[in-house]
Formats: structure tokens, C-alpha cells, sequence
């Protein structure tokens, strides 16, 4: 690898992982166009459950993954929202790049085994 394109990689990381971690605490938590959408047509109360009406999130059903540590972008078990979202953020980048680097290095190992 050349020193240009490390110093590449490495600055285009640390803009992820800065755009992870702190722009993240600065995210909406409103409901973003497709669950408002999904919203439409029922009442809801004060803490968000539907009292009555007729929508699609009352067909709204759990997803397999939301027991899992990196659920609800946060971190199960920070109860502080802003560090919460902005880790899980970072793991997220940090993991991308690990499978995404492993990935590059499978493919260029199996390509100079070919030559």
C-alpha cells in the first residue's frame, strides 16, 4: 500500500468516526418520513401508543435484532443518550471498516495466489 493511499484511509476513517460520534448526538429524534407516513390515520396518547384509528404501525411488529447490544442506535446499558448514540456510532463506523478492510485483504490474498 502506498503511503498516499494510507494517509487516505486513515483521514477518510477519522471523518467517519468524527461524523459518527458527534454529529450523531445532533440527529432528530422525531420520527422520521417513513414511520410519520406509517403513522397517518391514528391516535396516538401521551407515551406513543395507539389509542386508536386505523394505520399501518398497528401491523408494526418487533424485528429480530432488538434485543441485540447495538439496538435503537445506542448501547444497551448507557443510559446517557447523547454518549450512547455517538458510541454506537463509532462502533458501527469501526466495524464497517474492519469487515470491509478484511474483506480487501481476502481478495488480494486469493489474487497474488492466483498470479
Amino acid at each position: 500500500m502506498t503511503k498516499r493511499l494510507g494517509w487516505f484511509l486513515a483521514g477518510g476513517l477519522l471523518v467517519a468516526l468524527l461524523l459518527a460520534g458527534v454529529v450523531s448526538n445532533f440527529a432528530s429524534g422525531s420520527p422520521d418520513g417513513l414511520d410519520a407516513t406509517a403513522r397517518q390515520g391514528c391516535t396516538f396518547d401521551a407515551a406513543g401508543a395507539i389509542t386508536g384509528g386505523s394505520c399501518m404501525a398497528q401491523r408494526e411488529q418487533g424485528h429480530q435484532m432488538r434485543d441485540s447490544p447495538l439496538a435503537n442506535y445506542g448501547i444497551r446499558g448507557i443510559h446517557n443518550a447523547a454518549l450512547s448514540n455517538g458510541l454506537a456510532g463509532v462502533a458501527g463506523v469501526l466495524i464497517t471498516f474492519g469487515l470491509g478492510a478484511g474483506g480487501f485483504w481476502l481478495v488480494r490474498r486469493r489474487e497474488q495466489k492466483a498470479a
